[in-house]
């Protein structure tokens, strides 16, 4: 079958935008990536989602900017029924509910629309697609070269010699062209034939069911064998099978759909495609949406671009660096650094040696020094090759790395610093790691890689090294570039690396000025740089592990996994021959808890009941403990314990490298209240109450550096960090009261809540009172209080009330804290470390609930959390400044454990008090318990 040629006009080419599909695209695509930590969140100070009118925005521009249309048309769906709902009362009606956030979404991007001059032509009655069928076919009659934008596949049946379809894929920057060609290669049908197909497989987008058991694999032989569906259909009675048979059993549905999927290309819509003419933006009113939206100037600067003609190119960041020499001596390296010596440095960690990783991290090889421009001068930098660097060179690079007096800005200061210290060098004076000041910025992110910061904060894109360098002459694409291989040495690829580094100045310039006006300055320099240095020397250094205690660790914890998996195969009724049932399998446990066993439902989710932990704890409140539901949910939970037990042993046993010791990756920035917390492996979630957690912390030992063995681990943590916080806080004179005479706060509490003698109080009272004073710091309302100490709602609703009347200041402090942070839009620790919260603004309750919650969180967790940070910066410091060998190796929540040399034991001890002891000055005393073994477990207090 021969296929159109799609035309090429320049000079007449028309695009069409599909404006609801591209809204609800760019919402997803942007709310997605905000959530996985891949961009930001698109949020107004004010908390005003703006994701949908942002991506819309950019995919707008992107388009303009790739393909030059002389014209363009936005479409977008209207309220109130269609032609095809009134024909089919489902049509669409599968539809996930809109999302709360995109709502008002649409209309801003309406009116920058209207503020730019560009048409939105729409119809009552009929879809966006109707809309732009008709003009697509207008503008082919008029020999316009035709692209339309839409996320529904119908519109493919557009597509001829003068329309190409521009289909969206996964992110919004991936858009497919989709010509006569592409749309046969992917269904096997020509595009005036793709509703043909629809109609027989169904679209679930519109709520239209298929044909059963039919496929676009035979729909399209049907129509290739056939011809149109009426053809198909007329020789229904030819096609044999069960997919023959199930076509002549729903006749009347496939005219239906073929009916539904035809996009009308008549309409009357009083409007001529002259009007479609690129227009003249009115400057100042797209400048005052952007201001209320708050969005910066680079996604303005492209937008007003592409309105300004085809010469206008793609915001950028302009260091204006031409080269990037690499220096080859200690002469040129001086030369370089004695022009403006007192000016900033970004250092850039260009490539690194995986082939010679060693425990704990990876030798950097290459280096980008760069400095930012200044009095019209250009921006410089330089490269340097460490492989390559003569002794004299390496000395002299090594001393200014290590000059303090020396400014310096980087992006991931414990990976470089880690990096550096492999090879010998210090590296000291980083006044900013751009990472830590974004994440003191903007706390809830979960990755802080420089170009999305770019993006979100300076609107500063830096091409790859294809858009550079993929023009010929002609300036058409080059075929053979995104294929050339790029390496370390690259100078294109060095100056795109220095490019990058002059925009970390200006992105650094910017965050500190933030966080001056925040008054959040204080924690960069004091607590979080610092910090950086200490956990990368901890993870250099790493914990010494006895692998034979691991590894009969996991021997011993096969049995009772084993026994587990037996008894719960035990319970669930099975014929002979049948297999076991895997518990690790959703969707067979649903089937035997819920069916087989025959136990109360659960909530439900989209696959069914969910099978949860905390759902099945619940479940198991609701069941005779003696019946056989009961007794396999008791047997599940073992097994899943137990499991999950072997499995961080059996990833702590992987994590061991070959110097015996594992190197875990201390995190600064992943916990939105400032928490540290560590990967590869997780040492937060070894459990501390159990004997099989005490068994894995038995298996961290003492171990030993060039000097020879250590002599014990000494830990050390707070007790009660969070209710001292919380006392400090509230201010509460209970609270004050009972810390400062060195009682058992539970036993004190419980004998004023529950109106007895300190001695009266009963280890279930201690116990009730215990979980709701740690309770109330996270949130916790009385059904989570009712439902953790299996207790009524009305008793735990009394025991809440009791306690707020004998500690009215904790009362006080609950209710003020959320309050003052919907006015603020956040929260802050003792230290003024900041989380937002703009969903305390939100119409939806569970959001709005949830962001309650973390606002109670935040203060108390959060300055714990700056509380042991400044307790780890101070042991250091001390332990320095002592000159001992004696190194700090973990922390783990309110924990610190130090690795003792012989002989400093008693020392190592006094430290941790003292240093611990004076981290902080509260209105409550920092109690420091300390502990002495060979071992993590043995070293317990």
């Amino acid at each position: 079958m021969e296929l159109p040629e799609p035309v090429s006009r320049p000079d007449r080419r028309l695009l069409l935008i599909d404006g609801h599909s591209l809204a609800f695209r760019a919402f997803f695509a942007l709310s997605r990536a905000a959530e996985y930590g891949n961009g930001p969140a698109f949020v107004t100070s004010e908390g005003v989602h703006t994701e949908a009118v942002y991506g819309f925005l950019n995919t707008m521009a992107k388009m303009m900017r790739d393909h030059e249309p002389t014209h363009v048309v936005v479409s977008f769906d209207l309220e109130g029924p269609t032609l095809r709902s009134q024909e089919y009362e489902d049509y669409k009606g599968g539809r996930d509910e809109t999302p709360e956030a995109f709502h008002g979404q649409v209309p801003r991007i309406q009116s920058i629309l209207e503020a730019l001059g560009v048409p939105v032509v729409t119809k009552d009655g009929y879809e966006a697609d109707d809309v732009l069928a008709t003009l697509a076919k207008r503008g082919a009659a008029d020999d316009f070269q035709v692209l339309v934008f839409s996320g529904d596949r119908d519109a493919f049946q557009m597509v001829d010699d003068h329309v190409t379809v521009v289909y969206p894929g996964r992110t919004p920057s991936d858009l497919k062209m989709m010509d006569a060609a592409a749309v046969m290669e992917k269904y096997k049908v020509p595009p005036q034939n793709y509703p043909d197909l629809a109609a027989l497989t169904g679209e679930q987008a519109d709520n239209l069911p298929g044909v059963p058991g039919v496929g676009p694999g035979f729909a399209a032989k049907w129509i290739e064998a056939y011809g149109d569906v009426e053809s198909v259909l007329d020789h229904a009675d030819k096609i044999t099978g069960k997919k023959g048979e199930a076509l002549r059993e729903n006749l009347d549905l496939v005219r239906r759909n073929r009916k539904l999927n035809r996009l009308e290309t008549d309409l009357d819509l009083g409007f001529d495609l002259v009007d479609a003419a690129l227009p003249d933006p009115d400057e100042a009113a797209v400048n005052q949406l952007f201001d209320d939206l708050e969005f910066g100037s680079g996604l303005r600067g492209r937008v007003l671009d592409v309105f300004a003609g085809p010469d206008a190119g793609p915001s950028a960041a302009a260091s204006g660096i031409e080269e990037v020499p690499t220096v080859v001596t200690a002469a040129e390296l001086n030369e370089w650094l004695g022009v403006d010596a007192e000016r900033e440095t970004a250092v850039r960690a260009l490539r690194h040696d995986d082939d010679a990783a060693q425990p704990g991290g990876r030798e950097v090889t290459e280096l980008i020094l760069a400095r930012a421009g200044v009095d019209e001068k250009p921006a410089r930098a330089v490269h340097v090759n460490l492989v390559e660097a003569d002794a004299e060179l390496d000395s002299t690079l090594g001393q200014w790395l290590a000059d303090k007096s020396a400014p310096k800005v980087v992006v991931g200061l414990k990976d470089l610093w880690k990096s550096l210290a492999l090879r010998g060098m210090e590296f000291e004076g980083a006044v900013d790691d751009v990472a830590l000041s974004a994440y003191l910025v903007e706390p809830a992110r979960r990755h802080y890689d420089l170009e999305p910061l770019l993006a979100q904060h300076l609107d500063l894109e830096v091409p790859d090294i294809e858009e550079r360098t993929a023009q010929d002459a002609d300036g058409q694409l080059s075929l053979d570039v995104a294929d050339a291989e790029v390496t370390g040495t690259d100078p294109e690829h060095v100056r795109r690396e220095a490019e990058l580094a002059v925009a970390s100045l200006q992105l650094s310039a910017f965050l500190r000025d933030k966080l001056q006006a925040d008054g959040q300055s204080a924690l960069l320099a004091e607590m979080d740089l610092p910090l950086a240095k200490i956990l990368g020397r901890m993870e250099l250094t790493g914990v010494a592990v006895d692998r034979d205690r691991v590894d009969a660790l996991i021997r011993d914890l096969e049995g009772p996994i084993q026994q587990a998996w037996d008894t719960a195969q035990s319970l669930v009724p099975r014929e002979e021959g049948e297999p076991e049932i895997k518990l690790g399998s959703t969707k067979q446990l649903q089937t035997v808890l819920f069916d087989t066993l025959g136990l109360p439902p659960t909530k439900k989710i989209k696959t069914g009941y969910t099978t949860s932990a905390a759902a099945l704890e619940e479940l198991l409140t609701k069941v005779d403990l003696d019946s056989p539901g009961a007794q396999f949910l008791l047997a599940l939970r073992r097994w899943r314990d137990t499991t999950k037990l072997k499995q961080i042993v059996q990833g702590l046993k992987t994590a061991i490298k070959d110097d015996d010791r594992i190197h875990t990756d201390y995190q600064q920035t992943v916990a939105a209240t400032g928490r540290l917390s560590s990967t590869d492996p997780n040492l937060q979630n070894i459990p501390v109450r159990t004997e099989e957690g005490r068994r894995i912390r038995g298996a961290f030992v003492t171990g030993s550096d060039a000097e020879g063995p250590y002599e014990a681990l000494v830990t050390a943590d707070y007790s009660q960090i969070e209710m001292r916080v919380m006392a400090h806080l509230s201010e509460d004179e209970g609270l004050i009261e009972a810390f400062r005479a060195g009682e058992d706060l539970h036993r004190y509490v419980g004998s004023k809540v529950f109106g007895v003698e300190p001695e009266g109080v009963t280890p279930e009272m201690r116990s009730k009172v215990k979980a709701m004073s740690y309770g109330l710091v996270y949130g916790l309302s009385s059904y989570g209080l009712s439902q953790q100490l299996n207790i009524s709602v009305d008793e735990a609703r009394t025991m809440m009330a009791d306690y707020f009347k004998r500690f009215g200041g904790v009362r006080d402090f609950l209710r003020g804290v959320v309050d003052e942070a919907r006015e603020k839009g956040y929260t802050e620790t003792i230290d003024g470390r900041r989380r937002y919260l703009p969903d305390l603004a939100s119409d939806n309750r569970q959001l709005r609930q949830a962001a309650e919650r973390m606002a109670l969180n935040a203060p108390i967790q959060g300055s714990a959390a700056d509380i042991i940070k400044k307790a780890m910066i101070r042991v250091d410091r001390e332990l320095e400044a002592r000159d001992l060998r004696s190194r700090v190796l973990m922390q783990v929540h309110d924990e610190l454990v130090v690795e003792a040399a012989p002989g400093e034991v008693d020392t190592v001890s006094e430290i941790l008090r003292a240093e611990m002891g004076a981290a902080i000055e509260l209105s409550v005393p920092l109690e420091v318990n300390v502990g002495v073994g060979p071992d993590w477990n043995a070293a317990a207090h």
